[in-house]
């Protein structure tokens, strides 16, 4: 049981000094939790938000926030998970449920990771010609390439794949901070956003956003990540080593999910503050942002930030969507496959109905279908969360470090609430 390790090939290989101080503790448990964060800015959130921006204003701030709190807490179990027992999700569901169940969550997972990469590749085509001029079909088809900017990386270390992914995430973060600036949204109506209003309940369109802002913003592949990539510190096995690992760990994931969450508000607020307030209120489409904002902020970087920090969305994203793949499939089916192969089989079933789509409907085809993943992944939740939840409640498994009661009751709370959102949203989509 013990003998296949997650991620081998980067397992325990990032030293963590005993007698460190807290500052360097902090450096050496960092990096994990931005390859998290990233799965929370992807361009699949940038649909939802700025649809959600355009058509209600700021009144949906409160389901991002919502579902940041939400993803703090579940990516802390995943912490708990991976350093605790030294099995990450995928590995634990293995060692726990019989065939035909795996069989099922294994399938769950791949949809799941398809859904993952169609909204990145879409959003990185799309950067790809707003940037460039590149026509969407070859921009789609470029994506591919990605891959081997993934496979040099991880052969000179986990922590240069570590470095490439925070300088992407600061990228977004500057850009979006001048975005903000420009466009110098209304303080008081701003922080109302964050109080949730009862038409969320009674307006089945909001809803539907608020549901699809949910699945894009709590991402489930990133579970089965996080556990296994925690897994890169060669700490102290002890419990105080495992006490003083999972303290660390679940700071850097916060800190990481906080720029998150400022990215996910940023954008449904740049769309509020441009597209809702000028009356542009239909604006879902990534393309159609960059155009607008530019004339309507009167500033001409602005359209050009937006596009440089969604390619840079993108690049984030495919990286993590791939290690996140790998997890799965070995952690689940205990088959190992080479990272590029792996890589290109995932990527290649999600450029081919991207492809399709572009060349059938175009542009505004390529946004519906970046939407409708962001649907999927929120359907796919549930069947990541309640293992999550579950292992580690465990006493058995989790010995003194077994949740918390009031950890138990938010967890399942939360599995509860995103389950109701998602029966909701298959009840309505068959009616």
């Amino acid at each position: 049981m013990g003998a296949l390790k997650s991620l081998s090939e980067v397992h325990r290989s990032i030293l963590v000094p005993d007698s460190a101080s807290f500052f360097k503790k902090m450096i050496a448990f960092s990096g994990p939790g931005y390859l998290v964060a990233v799965g929370y800015m992807d361009p699949g959130n940038w649909a939802t938000d700025l649809a959600g921006g355009s058509k209600f204003g700021y009144a949906l701030l409160f389901v991002i926030l919502l579902s940041n709190l939400f993803a703090m807490l579940l990516q802390h179990l995943a912490v708990k998970l991976g350093i605790v027992t030294g099995r990450d999700l995928a590995q634990a569901c293995h060692d726990t449920f019989p065939k035909w169940i795996n069989r099922f969550l294994w399938l769950m997972a791949e949809i799941m990771i398809i859904a993952c990469d169609l909204a990145e590749v879409i959003g990185t085509a799309i950067a790809l010609e707003l940037l460039f001029h590149i026509p969407l079909p070859i921009g789609v088809i470029i994506t591919a390439a990605d891959v081997l900017v993934i496979l040099l990386l991880q052969k000179r270390g986990f922590r240069y794949l570590e470095a490439l992914i925070m300088t992407l995430i600061g990228t977004v973060v500057v850009c979006f901070v001048l975005e903000i600036v420009f466009s110098q949204p209304e303080i008081a109506p701003l922080l109302k956003g964050f109080i949730p209003t009862t038409e969320l309940f009674t307006n089945p369109e909001m809803l539907l956003i608020a549901v699809g802002i949910l699945g894009a913003t709590v991402m489930p592949h990133n579970l089965y990540l996080h556990s296994a990539v925690v897994q890169t510190r060669a700490h102290a096995k002890t419990a105080k080593g495992k006490k003083e690992a999972i303290k660390f760990a679940t700071i850097d994931s916060t800190v990481a999910l906080s720029l998150a969450f400022f990215v996910n508000a940023a954008i449904l607020i740049l769309a509020a503050a441009t597209f809702y307030v000028s009356g542009h209120g239909e604006v879902a489409e990534i393309g159609e942002a960059y155009q607008l904002l530019a004339p309507l902020l009167g500033v001409g970087a602005a359209s050009t930030l937006f596009a440089v920090a969604l390619l840079a969305s993108g690049q984030n994203s495919t990286i993590t969507a791939t290690l996140a793949g790998q997890v799965i499939l070995e952690g689940f089916l205990h088959i190992r496959v080479k990272p590029w192969l792996r890589r290109l089989i995932t990527r290649a079933l999600a450029i081919i109905p991207a492809v399709c789509i572009v060349l059938l409907y175009g542009s505004s085809g390529l946004s519906a279908l970046l939407i409708f993943s962001q649907v999927i992944l929120s359907m796919q939740l549930p069947f990541a969360v309640l293992p999550l939840v579950l292992f580690t409640s465990s006493k058995k498994r989790m010995g003194r470090f077994v949740n918390p009661l009031w950890v138990k009751v938010a967890a399942f709370s939360i599995t509860f609430i995103i389950t109701s959102l998602n029966l909701w949203l298959i009840f309505n989509v068959l009616a």
